[in-house]
């Protein structure tokens, strides 16, 4: 087998059967044989977020942004790790910011990448901006449940109404 969408199509199913490990050989097979097609990148990127190996995956997810600047779920997902990393003391919050603005502008209706904005602009403590990006959020899916919750917390404990 020397065929690098076959070795990339047994790394997604193993990626899809939380087999992460076996997912990053095949996909790295996939690679050597084709080095310039941005989904290997994507999906091995996919496999060491899952395996919390968050260096190697923002590594991939920058190239996998640098073949093809389209790609959202690659500044989403980039995006997700700066926010949500425990390890790190200070994450560059304003990075993630700047993913997420460019998922949004490839997909405004992006809903994961709205609230993920959502919650950045709080740590950043700018709330009204958070606010505009809920609402923006609960225009697509006016019961999104976390969304809900997240306005009324911003409205109650951070936002003081004149």
């Amino acid at each position: 087998m020397d065929d690098y969408k076959t070795y990339l199509d047994e790394g997604i199913s193993d990626i899809n059967n939380n087999k992460f490990s076996d997912a990053i050989k095949k996909i790295n097979k996939s690679i050597e044989l084709k080095n310039d097609w941005d989904i290997s990148y994507f999906y091995r990127a996919v496999a060491n977020q899952a395996l919390e190996k968050y260096n190697d995956a923002m590594l991939d997810y920058t190239k996998t942004i640098q073949l093809n600047d389209k790609m959202t779920d690659a500044y989403y997902n980039r995006a997700n790790i700066i926010l949500s990393r425990k390890d790190i003391e200070n994450p560059n919050i304003k990075n993630a910011v700047k993913d997420l603005e460019k998922a949004l502008e490839l997909d405004p209706k992006f809903v994961d990448a709205l609230f993920a904005m959502a919650a950045a602009q709080k740590k950043l403590g700018e709330y009204h901006k958070a606010l505009e990006y809920l609402e923006k959020l609960l225009e697509i899916e006016p019961n999104a449940i976390y969304a809900k919750a997240l306005k009324k917390l911003l409205l109650q404990k951070y936002i003081v109404k004149n």
